[in-house]
């Protein structure tokens, strides 16, 4: 699935990180990322719901696309 040119499909946390937070180090993009993740409750549920385990390294295509749905498009 493809919205507004970005391409749902399995993204290193790092890789997503970096396509939101273009203008920092992979490491601070994704500890942006996770603080996004942490202060939207009903993001944070869904992720939870697909077992989303905050040591694995990618997100699936439906977490990437749990993600956009309420963070928007990177």
């Amino acid at each position: 699935m493809i919205i507004d040119e970005f391409m749902i499909r399995s993204y290193s946390k790092a890789e997503l990180a970096c396509l939101y937070n273009p203008t920092v180090s992979a490491q601070a993009a994704r500890r942006q990322l996770r603080r996004w993740i942490q202060l939207c409750l009903p993001l944070r549920s869904e992720l939870e719901a697909l077992h989303t385990a905050r040591c694995a390294h990618n997100y699936s295509p439906l977490q990437v696309q749990t993600i956009v749905k309420y963070l928007g498009t990177p």
